[in-house]
């Protein structure tokens, strides 16, 4: 029997993307061969659980789904990179996984584990050069859900992601792609007015909700639901004069964010104490806070390591984004002779210690996937929803169609997905989103 295969224009016309982080298009990502390929199931964000569950439920779509992409790309070893406390769920896997040749690596509980430099370094030994890709060391790494994507060969038209936090059952669910966050919240038993505030995406690398209005993506792999007065909503919700003014007047230089730093302990030449310091001398010296270039907001610098709670993340941001206004590059980018900290090993922050630093240990900690009988009035489907060029409308106010239809093509020779419907119904706005009603 001849070995399935893929076909980049189709992954493409599908919508298959990144299932989190940026959303970045999988077809490009399988263009280039690679040594090694990396299905990243660290999942070291607090309290979630997509990763897990669907491991659990879906194993052989996705093994099957990886050892596809790894004969695609001419992989010689294929990696599935998994946290060391899931021994029982590792224990499950290790025999369907042999049999198709995958090995097995254990992670450690720590954060951030699933940062993809992380991931490679921690499974292969190899160090992703400063500014560099996977692809520099000759790996590709790739997410669950993406895989599972893949593999079912369907228009991408739902999402799995968590609702979690301050939430009575803590869950998993697969929601059609421009279900708003009311809905959603309204459809897993919770009261969405309510709620606080809303994390989307993760407590650590996650952006506050600014309306129930918002809808799910491609890319949505949470909403952290939190009280009013939570410590996290708090932190976010500060402004940017206000982060520079506490900075400028609270910084000491401790330098504990540069030392905690994943890329720094990496070797990367990234400092956040330094982009601190530029709060207080306007910037001067550009060439000591270019390493900001590097930073991978991880946020554990803000949200961890700074003993008076100050935001170094959010400095070396600011730093990295007038930086690349200005065209500058640091020296060091693309080095491949940088050594990795002594300390590495040691300085790994577990996933435990920072459930207690940002209070999230009165949370349950569970989130198993539940069916949802979704019956809802209208979605609203982003014709932008990851990185690349939005995708370019096909239909028309007054059109019906159908869950899994096509209603928007990849945008030509750039980089981007087609988007498809994600229930039946009647298309009632077409714009920068393209609004459909259910009907039936």
């Amino acid at each position: 029997m001849t070995a399935p295969s893929l076909s980049i224009e189709r992954l493409r016309d599908l919508g298959v993307v990144g299932a989190g982080g940026a959303g970045f298009p999988t077809y490009e990502k399988l263009k280039s061969p690679a040594e090694i390929v990396i299905l990243n199931a660290a999942e070291c964000e607090p309290l979630l659980h997509k990763d897990k569950e669907l491991l659990i439920h879906h194993a052989a779509e996705i093994l099957d789904g990886l050892l596809l992409v790894s004969r695609h790309v001419g992989a010689e070893r294929t990696i599935l990179a998994i946290k060391i406390k899931y021994e029982e769920l590792i224990a499950q896997l290790e025999g369907p996984a042999a049999s198709r040749g995958i090995e097995i690596h254990r992670l450690p509980d720590s954060y951030p584990a699933g940062d993809e430099f992380i991931t490679v370094y921690e499974a292969t030994g190899r160090v992703i050069p400063p500014g560099g890709l996977p692809r520099d060391v000759g790996c590709l790494v790739q997410n669950v859900e993406t895989i599972l994507n893949l593999q079912r060969d369907e228009p991408v038209v739902d999402k799995y992601l968590c609702v979690v936090g301050d939430v009575e059952d803590p869950v998993t669910v697969r929601v059609p792609v421009g279900t708003s966050y009311r809905d959603l919240l309204t459809a897993v038993g919770v009261d969405a007015e309510a709620v606080g505030h809303v994390m989307v995406g993760g407590v650590m690398m996650g952006k506050v909700m600014q309306s129930l209005d918002e809808v799910v993506t491609r890319t949505t792999g949470a909403l952290l639901c939190f009280p009013e007065d939570h410590v996290v909503a708090r932190r976010y919700n500060t402004t940017p004069r206000q982060r520079d003014l506490i900075g400028m007047s609270a910084c000491d230089q401790c330098s504990f964010c540069t030392e905690m730093c994943p890329r720094y302990l990496l070797g990367h030449p990234i400092e956040p104490h330094v982009a601190m310091r530029s709060l207080e001398f306007n910037r001067m010296g550009e060439g000591a806070i270019l390493g900001a270039q590097f930073c991978c907001e991880c946020n554990l610098c803000t949200l961890y390591a700074c003993p008076e709670d100050l935001y170094p993340s959010f400095a070396c941001v600011d730093n990295k984004a007038e930086m690349r206004s200005k065209g500058q590059t640091h020296p060091a980018t693309g080095r491949r002779d940088l050594p990795v900290h002594s300390m590495m090993e040691y300085r790994r922050i577990p996933v435990s210690s920072l459930i207690q630093k940002l209070g999230l240990s009165q949370y349950r900690n569970v989130g198993p996937l539940r069916e949802v009988d979704w019956r809802l009035a209208e979605v609203r489907i982003p014709l932008r929803q990851h990185i690349g060029s939005p995708a370019e409308p096909i239909v028309s106010r007054g059109e019906r169609v159908r869950r899994g239809q096509k209603i928007a093509e990849a945008p030509g020779s750039a980089l981007g997905v087609a988007v498809h419907a994600s229930i039946d119904g009647e298309v009632t706005s077409v714009g920068e989103d393209v609004r459909i009603r259910a009907t039936g």
